[in-house]
Formats: structure tokens, C-alpha cells, sequence
């Protein structure tokens, strides 16, 4: 590896003598047992003999790619001559998470359209996003594998019809672009409408494997990101990570055996501490990390948005991994960092040359999950406890759509600024632990709950702006510093299609506190009897009851009136119970 130089991102481990024998041991295993070409020649025994083999496509997605650059670089030329100023993506998971990390990467080249994402049902949010763009001027890319994901086909019937409003029925399909596997129902619409371009996903690739495909390249085309240089750069990854490539010396392997081996000995809350450069990266790895490993009762949980604090409020179920480029210089988290690494910690360190190589991550990511993975013993393609909230967010809705209101439901607790809801074994047991009529009791009895070697998830159906991060990244860390436990930060019904497998179908060590809040202006979407906001109401809902179905640990706060000052209120009286 030392032959690449500065081509290949720099990985070193400080992981602690014992869990580095242990590593060394599993290594050698796989070494002499060929584990690594077993992966590339789709083995699927390495796993757990289901049907793994038919989703290790993207072992081969750049490869692929490259292969269709003519077909990516004649895109490309078309949108910077039609004179698009914004390209935004209308997608969930992995159609959208990996986009992300391109657009907040890669500096916007000039005479090129500014890469957007949007990925929520919150009609906050998406006047937010819509007041920032040009509608006459911007390509809209709807991106859905299955073709039938809920989120973006709505939004391409709300933005369809404000394209229609604008340029005309005739013209509106020229603004639109599909990514979708062969024969879905998005393309069957895509071509109906009129879309300019239809681009095919790989089937034997999985959502949150799929950056390096058209999933992740289209839009990177659409940008003005050189795509044939990122995938040469990202090519020295898979080559290093490749079939004849030792466990001990490829790099993918080698942070997988690492995450594996410390994920069985407890060290499950893998904290992602990510540079300013990098800073979308962790919310893509924690997609890649919670629904790949989160099932059947095991699983890595990922922390991404932490910082860092004194090691003394760690406990020992953490690992590290940090992500920065090298020009990126900051003594004090280097500090912090290094006694992290003294007080015991396992830590990894990854250094970028520079943030266009961010490709490569994507593949040493990939394969390290696949190969922790089969380590933990789990079938890393599969995400089982996905599709239970999308039934009950189904049924909810078709309740909708039959009386014109979602059920009725009686909240616990409630004053002027919020209400609390939960369901009965939770209220049991909370009223056990002191929970009354008010609700600072039932939020005093809910972080109660917090356990040693728990994490604590705080879980929002929020706009996702700057406000509510900066008021939602206070509660959790007041929830750290007063528990000393992990915790999480997902925007709703963002982290649906990311961490929320592993919330449900993980290790049942999660601590959850939802946040909804009433809707001061309601969006409609054209032919659909359901709004933005009833949707979203249905899709936190739906997302509660499988919680508790799963015997989490689970409280809901909704917030009345204005959002702001509602959440402010929450945010004293969450300081106060964990007082």
C-alpha cells in the first residue's frame, strides 16, 4: 500500500492491545480460509446463507460506472446547456444521503447547477427549500430504487405541478430526471410524463450501497463533478480492498474485523467524529452502519454529531473513528482525541488527501460493513424492521383518507406549550418510576430509564434547519452529560429509510424521545386526499407504535402552537428533569 502514496487515504488504528490480538486472530482466520475472495466471488456463506449473493453488486459498481462515463459525461452536457441553476434531488436513505454528501463536499463549480436534497415530508421544510430555488431553472431528480417509495413520488407531484404552473404541461417533464431500477412504477410515470432522462439502477445493489451508482453518480453528473476523476480516485480504494488483498493489509477488511470484533464485545456504539470538510459523511455511514448491522436483536450503533468531551463521560462501549482531511488542522480536538485514546478507547484515524477523494470512504465503508457483518453474524443486505412502519404509516393514512382525520388519541400529560403520549406498557412503567399528572414527572422518569450501556436517541419530525439542529443538538448533549450514555440525533422521517432499522430491530438499548409539533401551515399535494403534514403526522405515529410494539423504551412530546417557543419550553424542562 505504501506504493500509492498520497493516492490511497491514510488509515491507522490505536485500538488497545487486547482487541488488536483479537483483530489479528480474526484476520488470520480470514486469511487462511480466503474469506476476502469468498466476498468477491459473492460467496454468500460468509454471511448467513440467505439470499446475501444477489446484493453485492456495488463490489463492482465502479467498475460499471466507469464503463457508462460516455453516458454520464452526455448528461452532464445537457444540463449545463439547458441552463439549470439548481439540480434537487427528491429522495430517502441511501437515494439521497449519499447525493448529500457530494453536494456539501465538492465546492459548486461555476455555470453549473447547485446540488440540492430534499428528503422530508415536513411542509416547513419544503417551502424552505422551494423558496430557495428557481423553479423555471431547476432540474428535479427523483430518485427511488423500489420505484414506489412514498416521500419522493409525493414531492414530485407537488413540484410537477408547480413545473406545469410555471413553464407549461408540454415543457414541465423536460425538468425532471428518474433514477429507478428497470420496470418500476417511477419509470413507467417517468415516461408518461415526459422526464428527460430515465437512468436504471443496478437490482443486486441495495439503496445504501448505492453511491457509487447512478444513484449517487447522476447527480454528481448533474453538478458538474468530474466524474471520471472520481472514479479513478475511488478506483484505488477497490483495488487496495481487492480478492488477492490479505485481511491484515486491505484497508476495507481491516476496519471491518475491527468494528466486528469490538461490536461483540460491547463496544457497539460506533461515534463517527467527522471534520468540518467531511461533516455530511457521518449521517451517510450512519445509514450504512444502523440498517446494515441492526437486526435480529444485534447491531453497531452509530453516534454521529457528538463532540468530543472528557473521556471520563465515555463509557465502554464505545469506538471511534475519525474522518478529516489533512489540511485540516484543530489542536484542541487533537487533544481531546488523543485522551480519548489514553483513558482505553478504540480509536481510528482516516486522513483524506483531499475532500474529492471522499469516494474512496465510500467503498472502505461498504466492504468494512459487509465484513462486520459477518462477524456479528447477520445478513447485512436486508432491512426487516423497515418496512413494519411503512404498513403502519399505510394504515394510518388509509384511515385518513376514509373519515378525513387520523384516529384520535389522549395524551398523558399536556399543558399550554406541549402534550405526552405513549402507550400502556410504557405508561405502566413510567408511572411506576414517579410519573404523574405533569409533565416534568414524565419526562423525569423517562431519562430515568437510562441505563449504563444504553443510548439515547432524540428523534425529531421537525423541519431540519439550523434552529431546531442547534435547540435538539442541546437536549442531547444535556442528555449525555447527565447520563454519561451515546446518543442520537435524527430528523424525521429522514432517519426512517437510515437508523431507524437498528432502532427497532437492534440491541434493545435505546432510549427514545420523539418530537412532533402541530402544523401552522399545511401544504396539499395534487390528486392525494393526505397533506404533507398528515402524512408526516402518520409517518411519526406509525414509527411510535413499532417502537412500542418492539418494547422500547419510548415517549412522544408534541409541541402546540409556534414551534420555536414550544421547543424552547421543552428544552428547559428536559434540563430540569435531568437535574
Amino acid at each position: 500500500m505504501n506504493l500509492l502514496g498520497d493516492r490511497l487515504d491514510k488509515q491507522t488504528f490505536a485500538i488497545g492491545r487486547e482487541l488488536e490480538n483479537v483483530v489479528c486472530e480474526v484476520a488470520d482466520h480470514w486469511r487462511v480460509h480466503g474469506i476476502v475472495r469468498r466476498v468477491w466471488q459473492c460467496d454468500r456463506s460468509v454471511w448467513t446463507g440467505a439470499d446475501e449473493d444477489r446484493w453485492l453488486g456495488w463490489l463492482y459498481s465502479v467498475e460499471e460506472a466507469r464503463n457508462r462515463i460516455d453516458d454520464y459525461r452526455d448528461f452532464a452536457d445537457s444540463v449545463k446547456r439547458e441552463g439549470f441553476t439548481e439540480a434537487l434531488v427528491l429522495g430517502m436513505g441511501g437515494s439521497s444521503l449519499g447525493p448529500e454528501v457530494l453536494s456539501r463536499t465538492f465546492e459548486r463549480k461555476t455555470g453549473w447547477p447547485a446540488l440540492r436534497i430534499l428528503d422530508s415530508t415536513d411542509p416547513a421544510e419544503i417551502r424552505e427549500v422551494e423558496a430557495t430555488i428557481d423553479i423555471a431553472r431547476t432540474l428535479f431528480i427523483v430518485s427511488s430504487k423500489s420505484g414506489s417509495t412514498t416521500e419522493p413520488n409525493m414531492l414530485k407531484d407537488y413540484f410537477l405541478a408547480r413545473v406545469v404552473g410555471v413553464v407549461g404541461k408540454e415543457r414541465a417533464g423536460n425538468h425532471f430526471v428518474a433514477i429507478t431500477d428497470p420496470g418500476t412504477s417511477l419509470e413507467k410515470t417517468a415516461r408518461e410524463q415526459g422526464f428527460r432522462r430515465v437512468f436504471h439502477g443496478t437490482p443486486s445493489i441495495g439503496g445504501r450501497y448505492s453511491v457509487l451508482s447512478p444513484f449517487g453518480l447522476v447527480p454528481a453528473a448533474a453538478a458538474g463533478i468530474d466524474v471520471t476523476r472520481f472514479l479513478e480516485t475511488t478506483q484505488t480504494m477497490t483495488g487496495s480492498c481487492g480478492p488477492d488483498v490479505p485481511p491484515a493489509d486491505n484497508p476495507g477488511v481491516q476496519l471491518g474485523i475491527a468494528l466486528g470484533v469490538a461490536g461483540r464485545r460491547g463496544r457497539d456504539k460506533v461515534t463517527l467524529l467527522c471534520s468540518p470538510r467531511l461533516a455530511a459523511f457521518g449521517a451517510w455511514a450512519e445509514q450504512l452502519i444502523a440498517e446494515s448491522t441492526g437486526k435480529n436483536g444485534k447491531g453497531l450503533i452509530p453516534i454521529d454529531g457528538e463532540p468530543l468531551v472528557d473521556p471520563e463521560v465515555y463509557g465502554s462501549d464505545r469506538f471511534f473513528i475519525e474522518m478529516r482531511t489533512e489540511d485540516e488542522v484543530d489542536p484542541a480536538h487533537d487533544r481531546a482525541l488523543d485522551a480519548v485514546e489514553k483513558a482505553g478507547h478504540p480509536v481510528v484515524r482516516i486522513a483524506l488527501k483531499s475532500p474529492e477523494q471522499i469516494g474512496q470512504e465510500f467503498f472502505r465503508f461498504e466492504l468494512a460493513i459487509a465484513t462486520a457483518g459477518a462477524i456479528i453474524g447477520i445478513n447485512p443486505f436486508d432491512q426487516p424492521d423497515v418496512e413494519a412502519s411503512k404498513i403502519n404509516t399505510r394504515t394510518l393514512t388509509t384511515a385518513f383518507e376514509k373519515s378525513g382525520a387520523l384516529p384520535r388519541e389522549t395524551p398523558v400529560a399536556s399543558d399550554n406549550a406541549m402534550a405526552i403520549y405513549t402507550d400502556v406498557k410504557n405508561a405502566e412503567a413510567l408511572k411506576k418510576s414517579g410519573a404523574d399528572g405533569g409533565i416534568d414527572s414524565w419526562l423525569k422518569a423517562h431519562f430515568a430509564r437510562i441505563n449504563s450501556g444504553d443510548y439515547a436517541a432524540v428523534l425529531a419530525y421537525l423541519a431540519r434547519n439550523e434552529k431546531h439542529a442547534a435547540a435538539l443538538q442541546k437536549i442531547r448533549l444535556a442528555i449525555r452529560q447527565a447520563r454519561h450514555v451515546a446518543t442520537c440525533l435524527g430528523f424525521g422521517p429522514r432517519f426512517l429509510h437510515s437508523t431507524g432499522q437498528a432502532y427497532k430491530g437492534g440491541p434493545n438499548s435505546g432510549v427514545f424521545l420523539q418530537i412532533t409539533a402541530d402544523h401552522q401551515r399545511d401544504l396539499t399535494i395534487p390528486d392525494h386526499a393526505a397533506s404533507f403534514g398528515v402524512i408526516e403526522a402518520a409517518q411519526a405515529r406509525g414509527d411510535f407504535d413499532v417502537l412500542a410494539q418492539r418494547g422500547r423504551r419510548a415517549l412522544r412530546v408534541h409541541l402546540k402552537g409556534d414551534r420555536e417557543t414550544s421547543l424552547g419550553a421543552l428544552c428547559a424542562a428536559i434540563e430540569q428533569a435531568l437535574a
